[in-house]
């Protein structure tokens, strides 16, 4: 019988393309099943078989662990003390085992048996498909629907399955049993019980992949798809480098009267692609992301990672787009905030922001109008580059004299001087944990402890946009801090 048992094993095996000790584990686990079946309690079993004769042997076994482990079970755990009267040399998390009674292969629940063999079997098979796929490192699925669950699409490609979720898939197709699709590996969940493979056909890596295969530029390396952005099957952005001075980027993924970008546009349900020459030189790259509209000047700001760009009149309604598309891809193209504007509202911000800078001037260093308004025109802003800079960059401003030069920066290092007091003051009481979160600073946490913030919880509870309120900091930059806040949350989880 024990014979038989070695012949079903390699038939097994040599059937379902597994290796064959996956399919002696499997029949391991169907003989511990059924032999625990045979005990009242909820015993821990081990089974081995012999890989040559068919023989096995059955132990009961029972885990060393400390007196207050938590969910104790007496029937599987030993404490170290009675783990130790068994054998001497017993140690912490390790098993002690005894052998128990072979259950009769002959009178097992034959269909327990078989529900674990086969399942264990699928599991194999099923995980050596997906490392056959994996191996030779594609990132695009070709197949057919094989059926729908759901609102989502089941799609067969050779062995592999894989899934299509609803809403990864492009709006206004209408996927159907039989139909031929490509789709780009979002994800693979080896947790899942049915196809592990998630796929997409709205990311924006998918029309990055697809011109890889239009363009053999692309797969040379002579050319480079540094971006994408998309608004599924409607329109899309794509950003192109290269440094081979011969070769026309935009033209290149364009192709022989629109051949390349027609056949990825195809294949998006129409999807209208936009190519755009990427740059360096974060304002030309924006200006570039805009287009059609025509740019007519760009205020970078480094420290929000936002540009404030301005358009004439009759370029604004296409630079926004249909319902703010041109605009809202552009930023995620370029990875820029854009602040669209027309020459009069950029006028008017900037009048502001002066005025703003000009009362912060003559409030901290005690200076008169006119003062104030000779360091906005030599370009400085803040109070910091007033006291930091090097001194020859203010000794060229020819309306003052060193005397003059000397005392601002005196009254300027003052002033932040009083402030960092001042905030050192307004965060006693804060606790340590917030001050070190990444992106936190004493100026920062002062605010927050004015809005009564002094805890990593407290900041954690926050919602994006009331953090934005009061800090004044921009959406990402807040979503970030909070994020980081949280962090703590689920590495207690974890270690719990």
């Amino acid at each position: 019988m024990n014979r038989e048992l070695v012949m079903l094993v390699d038939v097994l095996a040599r059937e379902k393309n597994v290796p064959r000790d996956i399919v002696f584990s499997a029949l391991e686990m169907a003989l511990a099943s059924a032999t625990k079946k045979k005990y009242a309690e909820d015993i821990d079993v081990r089974v081995h078989v012999d890989r040559n004769t068919g023989d096995y042997e059955s132990f009961r076994r029972w885990k060393v662990m400390p007196d207050d482990a938590p969910d104790w079970n007496t029937a599987q755990m030993l404490s170290l003390e009675e783990a130790q009267d068994r054998k001497p040399d017993a140690k912490m998390d390790e098993y002690i085992e005894e052998p128990i009674k072979n259950v009769e292969f002959g009178r097992i629940g034959a269909q327990t048996a078989k529900q674990v063999i086969l399942q264990r079997i699928r599991d194999a098979e099923r995980e050596q498909i997906l490392q056959d796929f994996l191996s030779r490192g594609d990132e695009l699925v070709t197949g057919t629907v094989k059926r729908m669950e759901r609102g989502n699409a089941i799609i067969e490609s050779g062995r592999l399955e894989a899934l299509l979720p609803r809403e990864h898939m492009i709006p206004k197709e209408n996927l159907r049993v039989g139909d031929r699709v490509r789709a780009w590996v979002m994800k693979i969940d080896r947790q899942a019980r049915g196809p592990q493979l998630v796929l997409s056909r709205t990311a924006p890596q998918f029309i990055m992949k697809l011109f890889e295969l239009e363009v053999p530029e692309i797969e040379e390396k002579l050319l480079e798809i540094k971006s994408a952005a998309r608004d599924p099957g409607i329109r899309a952005k794509i950003a192109v480098f290269t440094n081979d001075k011969r070769i026309d980027p935009i033209g290149t993924c364009v192709g022989m009267r629109g051949s390349r970008v027609q056949a990825v546009t195809q294949e998006l349900a129409g999807e209208r692609v936009d190519i755009v020459l990427w740059s360096a030189d974060p304002a030309q790259f924006v200006i570039g992301a805009l287009a059609p509209a025509e740019v007519s000047s760009i205020v970078v700001d480094e420290e929000k990672h936002a540009m404030d760009v301005v358009v004439d009149e009759e370029n604004l309604a296409v630079a926004i787009g249909r319902s703010g598309q041109n605009v809202r891809l552009a930023s995620e193209l370029t990875g820029w905030q854009i602040n669209l504007m027309t020459e009069e509202e950029s006028t008017k911000k900037q009048q502001e922001e002066s005025g703003r800078i000009k009362s912060h001037f003559m409030e901290k260093l005690d200076v008169d109008e006119e003062v104030a308004n000779i360091l906005i025109e030599e370009g400085f802003s803040t109070l910091e580059e007033i006291a930091y800079v090097p001194i020859n960059e203010l000794n060229e401003i020819e309306t003052f004299d060193e005397g003059t030069v000397n005392e601002l920066r005196t009254r300027a290092r003052n002033a932040l001087l009083v402030a960092a007091i001042a905030n050192e003051e307004k965060v006693e009481g804060v606790d340590p944990e917030l001050l070190k979160l990444e992106g936190m600073d004493t100026q920062l946490a002062a605010k927050l402890a004015e809005g009564g913030i002094k805890t990593r919880n407290d900041l954690a509870d926050l919602a994006v946009d009331e953090l934005a309120e009061l800090t004044k900091l921009d959406e990402e930059k807040a979503k970030k801090l909070i994020m980081a806040a949280r962090a703590h949350w689920f590495t207690d989880k974890e270690t719990a």
